[in-house]
């Protein structure tokens, strides 16, 4: 256990991050959120590029008192200069540390401007596998590496990514997804249908999340196309795939994003989750945060073949896995016609079994085990 120190300056942690703050809540939010509970947390963002005469930095205060630094460089902004003014920017937030500071990354391609920076802990969650991504910087491998061999401690988003990465450091911990039951439980009450969903017919299948190029978007049109009587429900923001090339049909519907408080009264009036996951490199390691939410939103669920809802969600019976659009469309049959009693035990004996809340005290105490003097002030020069 750890003591609180009277008087004593919390602790700061850092994350470089390579997401949007307010993009999608996912798993940085519930982590990050959760550790200001500990620490006052900085998200520093990549740039943001505009049509300013000069770079320049955004501060934005978020909820649990999280504040987003967003760096803004001019349009044409070399890289050597662009690196600069990060490195510049994150120096200025470091200088008025007075408490141990923890650098958590989500990015090794944040190293060029904060590896001189001296943390107390360094951090790696290595949620995404993003060399397996669309266009990857070219010298995101190597800067990985050296990321692995600076962190004190590493997590990453799911069992088959550790699987793949246990080898590469000493102190590597698996976490995967995990839930908040209490928010996305709230569906199961029924709550009232979003107005631009209530003229919507049943059944519904529905999606939520960022759809980019993980997403199957051929599976989902073939699966509206085999069931014109079904409504297929797409809620989330494009990213990196051109929104003029998804399927189109009368039964396809495409809602945009949606916030995160929002999403229960969408799930609640939905007969089954659809996970359309693309097998593909970039889906590989994937450790889909919205399994455990539909499941505790009380719904049904259909997944293609991604190896970390397989296992354990495939192989408890909670989620029922298809490949082809024709074994997509018997396994929704298949779920919206059974007896639901006996399978909503068994989600709810899984899902009691962790939270965000845990998952965070987990890794907290990592943290502090890789270098307990955290909780005391440092009065050495980081920079």
């Amino acid at each position: 256990m750890v003591l609180a120190v009277p008087n004593a300056v919390r602790p700061t942690l850092i994350a470089l991050s390579h997401l949007r703050w307010d993009f999608v809540f996912q798993r940085p939010q519930h982590l990050l959120t959760r550790a200001a509970t500990d620490y006052d947390v900085i998200v520093v963002e990549e740039p943001i590029w505009t049509d300013a005469a000069a770079p320049g930095v955004e501060f934005l205060d978020r909820e649990h008192g999280i504040r987003v630094v967003q760096p803004i460089l001019p349009h044409g902004t070399s890289p050597a200069d662009s690196l600069d003014h990060q490195r510049r920017v994150l120096d200025g937030l470091v200088a008025n540390i007075k408490g141990s500071l923890t650098l958590w990354y989500y990015t090794p391609m944040a190293l060029p401007f904060s590896r001189h920076i001296d943390a107390d802990v360094t951090v790696f969650d290595k949620m995404d596998e993003l060399s397996a991504f669309a266009n990857p910087p070219p010298l995101l491998l190597a800067l990985e590496a050296e990321l692995l061999e600076r962190a004190d401690v590493v997590f990453t988003g799911g069992a088959a990514m550790h699987k793949a990465s246990a080898h590469r450091h000493a102190n590597i911990h698996c976490f995967p997804s995990s839930i908040d039951t209490a928010h996305f439980g709230a569906a199961r009450g029924g709550l009232p249908d979003p107005a631009d969903q209530a003229a919507i017919a049943h059944p519904r299948i529905g999606f939520f999340g960022v759809i980019d190029e993980r997403m199957d978007v051929a599976l989902v049109g073939e699966v509206a196309a085999l069931r014109p009587d079904w409504q297929i429900v797409m809620i989330g923001p494009t990213a990196k795939i051109d929104p003029a090339h998804l399927p189109q049909a009368a039964n396809l519907h495409w809602l945009g994003g949606k916030s995160y408080a929002d999403l229960p009264p969408y799930l609640a009036n939905w007969d089954v989750g659809f996970m359309p996951f693309a097998i593909n490199d970039a889906t590989k390691f994937i450790s889909p945060t919205k399994t455990p939410e539909f499941l505790a939103a009380g719904l049904p669920v259909v997944s293609t073949a991604i190896a970390d809802v397989i296992a354990p969600y495939g192989d408890l019976g909670l989620v029922e896995i298809a490949t082809t659009a024709p074994e997509t469309v018997a396994a929704i049959e298949h779920v919206m016609a059974r007896d639901r009693n006996p399978w909503f035990a068994k989600v709810d004996a899984q899902l009691a079994k962790g939270s965000w809340d845990q998952v965070w005290s987990d890794m907290h105490a990592l943290m502090l085990a890789a270098n307990p003097s955290t909780t005391n002030i440092k009065e050495t020069a980081r920079v």
